[in-house]
């Protein structure tokens, strides 16, 4: 059998891999603190026929190998974590992060998961927690009696409240965490992701400390996803899967040629 069937066939399937993920990417470009990922391809094993300085004759070498690759393959897809835009909502309870840094949740099974989502809210226990109801893991709760216009968020993280008929209070404060590796940590759904062994143990601190960014009341950060990327990637895509299909279909007209040669 012809190695280009199965090299196509390998084409096609990485391509589809790689469509999936663009899907993907298109899917969240409104979700807060989305963040891209792409797909990184690999060359497949080389059937070597001939290697690269072997002898041609008595005092004489082949300069160059001959060698004949079996497809390709998607090896990784890593997560971009570049910056997304901020975007104003003047909701006192959500927070945008302008620089390096996640949010550090509380997971109903005790454990930590990290977000760049903001968009938090006061619960029945008056905590800030996530969409899913999961609590900042920084435990900030506001008083009873304050309304949600009252709470001030600083830049370094830092959160107050007004009760009714009283003064200023601090309720809190907000920690980030960053990675060595922010690529590495693993996404769990929901906005959220864990530690893993490839991104290292987090490292927390205030905001504007350490290398992390700063917080900014009443903005959210929006998707990195540029659409209009993606729509390039899916035509790229789209025309490699059709190439490859037209190398099955070229590798199967020849195989017929073949196989009419004895009538």
């Amino acid at each position: 059998m012809m190695r280009s069937l199965w090299s196509a066939a390998s084409g096609m399937i990485g391509q589809q891999k790689h469509m999936d993920i663009v899907a993907h990417n298109i899917a969240n470009v409104n979700t807060y603190g989305g963040k891209k990922v792409r797909a990184e391809f690999q060359d497949l094993i080389y059937q070597t026929l001939r290697d690269a300085g072997a002898d041609s004759g008595a005092d004489s070498q082949y300069p160059t190998g001959l060698q004949i690759g079996l497809g390709t393959r998607v090896a990784a897809t890593q997560r971009i974590f570049t910056q997304g835009p901020l975007q104003t909502t003047d909701n006192h309870t959500d927070i945008g992060i302008q620089g390096e840094g996640f949010f550090r949740i509380e997971l109903p099974d005790g454990t930590i998961g990290y977000t760049r989502d903001g968009t938090f809210k006061l619960d029945s226990n008056r905590r800030m927690v996530t969409t899913d109801g999961y609590p900042l893991a920084d435990g900030i709760t506001i008083d009873e009696s304050a309304p949600a216009d009252s709470i001030v968020i600083a830049g370094d993280g830092q959160v107050s409240c007004t009760p009714a008929g009283g003064d200023q209070q601090a309720v809190g404060q907000i920690t980030l965490a960053r990675f060595v590796n922010p690529a590495g940590l693993t996404s769990i759904g929901k906005n959220l992701f864990v530690v893993s062994a490839a991104s290292g143990d987090a490292i927390e601190s205030n905001p504007g400390e350490e290398g992390t960014g700063t917080l900014t009341q009443g903005t959210l950060e929006m998707s990195n996803v540029q659409i209009v990327e993606e729509m390039v990637e899916m035509i790229v895509s789209q025309r490699a899967y059709e190439s490859n299909s037209k190398a099955v279909i070229t590798t199967d007209s020849m195989l017929e040629i073949a196989n009419g040669l004895k009538r």
